[in-house]
């Protein structure tokens, strides 16, 4: 095979990666920014009033919450009602208050709507992912894997989610609050080290933020993703599909502990 051939062989490849890449950025940013700035009310899912003899669970956070990439739409919210159904014989309810592309700033301004706050107030359990749009940016991070400009990322992050867990707890100051963090689903590109430090970094943060508050359980979930990452991604190859999901919503319910007046 001559060197020109070859070389033609080489550029392909890199241009398709590049296209690649750019067209997994433009996904991201039309998935998650677009809805963030343009819903401003939550989109719930049950009803607004809890019954006397319900287990209230309401959940709050971004695109993974609503269960973007879930076929059968359930999300892992979803998978969670389910095992705790098989564990009660409460009714089970839920209130699902997440919105696609929303990051921390923007939470904190959800959680000070009244609606919000009663939802919460009535609260048995809160399930929230956040984080993720913070730490991403519409794909941003992949252009850009700047130690500094990560590190002041970090850091405002980490500030807003103390504000977040402050408001909860300011609403109610009883209810376990689980808090999903982050996976990586870009660990399978070239630069796939470098993001997992960086997703690795940040559940730390948020995990020892997690840890002042009484009652505030920070899940793991890059675990679940490390290993054949595309095998639970959706085919955005960001959020995950169902199975991704389910793993999620397997991990959170083993962790739930259910009182006697519960069970």
């Amino acid at each position: 095979m001559s060197k020109r051939i070859i070389g033609m062989i080489v550029t392909i490849c890199a241009a398709t990666t590049v296209l690649w890449t750019i067209g997994l950025i433009v996904t991201i940013q039309d998935q998650f920014f677009y809805e963030a700035s343009s819903i401003k009310q939550p989109k719930q899912t049950t009803a607004n009033t809890k019954k006397n003899d319900a287990l209230s669970i309401v959940a709050l956070g971004d695109s993974l919450t609503r269960g973007t990439g879930d076929e059968t739409g359930k999300g892992y919210v979803g998978y969670v009602v389910d095992e705790l159904k098989k564990r009660t014989n409460q009714h089970v309810q839920f209130t699902n208050l997440a919105i696609k592309g929303q990051r921390s700033a923007q939470l904190i301004s959800q959680l000070k709507q009244k609606e919000v706050q009663r939802q919460l107030k009535e609260a048995d359990m809160i399930l929230m992912t956040i984080g993720g749009n913070d730490l991403f940016r519409g794909g941003e991070a992949l252009r850009d894997l700047s130690t500094t400009q990560l590190e002041k990322e970090k850091e405002k992050f980490v500030q807003q989610l103390r504000t977040i867990f402050q408001l909860v707890r300011t609403v109610n100051n009883d209810a376990p609050v689980f808090y999903i963090a982050l996976y990586n689903p870009f660990n399978d590109l070239d630069n796939g080290k470098e993001t997992s430090a960086v997703v690795r970094s940040w559940n730390y943060a948020a995990s020892e933020v997690a840890a002042d508050y009484q009652s505030i359980i920070c899940v793991p979930t890059y675990d679940l993703f490390e290993l054949q990452v595309n095998d639970y991604l959706y085919t955005d190859k960001f959020h995950p599909n169902k199975e991704g999901y389910k793993r999620i919503g397997e991990r959170v319910a083993s962790l739930i502990t259910l009182t006697k007046g519960e069970e």
